[in-house]
C-alpha cells in the first residue's frame, strides 16, 4: 500500500510565491501521510508558452540548480519521493523536465518531455521553448514502488504508456498543464474535451494494467482557464481520488500495488501482445 499525494495548485507571477506554497504543500501533504508527491506541469510560473517572448528563457535552471536543490531538500526533510517538472537548461538546449527525487534528496533520475505541442494560435507554444526530449521513456526504482513520468501532450500517446509499462512501471505520473481557452469553459465542446483527457488516460491504466496519477493547474491565465481535475485511476481505470475545477487541493490517494498482479492474471494483455504484426 502507497499514499499518493497531487498538489493541484494556482500558480501566481512570482516564482518565489510559487515555490513557497509548493513547499508548504508538500509539508502538508507529507504530514497527512503522503509517501509519493507530485506537483503540476511548470508550477515554478505561469504558463508563459501561451506567448513567444525570449524573456521567459530566464527562468530556466540548470539541473542541479537552485530550484532542484530547494525541492531535494523538501524530499529529504520529508523522506517522500517528490516528483517535479521545471524548465531545464543544459548548455544551449532547453527542456522540459521532470524529475524524481528519492527520500534522501538525491535525483533518481530525469524525465524530458518527448511529445512537445506546437500550437500558437490554441495557445500552447511549447517548441519555441522547449527541444523534445533525449533520454527516452524509462521508468525510476524508488522505495515507493517503480513509477513512471510523463508530462502533460505525452498523456494523449498510447505508446508512451506502453513502453513504462513494459519496463515495470506501477504507477504513471502526468505532470500537467491543460485548460479551456477562456470563451470556451461552459460550452459542450470544452466538456467533452475535458472527458477525452480522463478518458484516453484512464484507457492507458486500462491496457497496461497500471496505476495513473495525472495532476493539473487551476486559474485564469491569459487566454487559458485551467481546469484542475487531478485524479487517481487504477488499473481498472477507475477513479480512486479525484479533484474539482477551480480548487487548490492536496489529493491524497492510498494505492494497492498488488492489484496490479491480479488484474494482469485476468486481463493479459501484455502478454498477449504481438508487435510481431504491429505497424511502425
Amino acid at each position: 500500500m502507497v499514499t499518493l499525494a497531487l498538489i493541484q495548485m494556482k500558480c501566481a507571477e512570482d516564482p518565489a510565491k510559487n515555490l513557497q506554497t509548493a513547499l508548504e504543500k508538500i509539508s502538508e501533504a507529507a504530514k497527512k501521510g503522503a509517501q509519493l508527491v507530485c506537483l503540476s506541469e511548470l508550477f515554478f510560473s505561469r504558463y508563459f508558452c501561451q506567448t513567444n517572448d525570449d524573456h521567459f528563457f530566464s527562468l530556466a535552471e540548470p539541473v542541479p540548480g537552485p530550484l532542484s536543490n530547494t525541492l531535494c531538500k523538501a524530499a529529504l526533510d520529508h523522506k517522500i519521493v517528490l516528483v517535479v517538472s521545471l524548465f531545464e537548461k543544459e548548455g544551449k538546449n532547453f527542456y522540459n523536465t521532470a524529475l524524481v527525487i528519492n527520500p534522501d534528496g538525491t535525483i533518481a533520475g530525469k524525465y524530458r518531455k518527448i511529445h512537445i505541442p506546437d500550437d500558437l494560435p490554441n495557445h500552447y507554444s511549447e517548441l519555441y521553448y522547449f527541444k523534445p526530449g533525449d533520454l527516452g521513456i524509462k521508468p525510476f526504482e524508488t522505495p515507493f514502488g517503480k513509477i513512471g513520468v510523463l508530462v502533460c501532450w505525452d498523456q494523449w500517446y498510447p505508446e508512451a504508456a506502453r513502453s513504462l509499462a513494459l519496463q515495470g512501471a506501477q504507477i504513471i505520473f502526468y505532470p500537467t498543464a491543460i485548460g479551456w481557452q477562456v470563451s470556451q469553459k461552459q460550452d459542450e465542446i470544452g466538456k467533452k474535451e475535458f472527458e477525452a483527457w480522463t478518458t484516453i488516460q484512464r484507457s492507458h491504466a486500462i491496457a497496461n494494467g497500471v496505476f495513473i496519477a495525472s495532476v493539473n493547474r487551476i486559474g485564469t491565465e491569459q487566454n487559458i482557464d485551467f481546469w484542475g481535475g487531478s485524479f487517481v485511476a487504477d488499473p481498472y481505470g477507475t477513479f480512486i481520488s479525484a479533484a474539482s475545477h477551480d480548487r487548490e487541493e492536496i489529493l491524497l490517494a492510498t494505492v494497492d500495488l498488488s492489484q496490479i498482479e491480479e488484474f494482469r492474471k485476468d486481463w493479459p494483455f501484455l502478454t498477449c501482445r504481438r508487435s510481431e504484426v504491429y505497424v511502425k
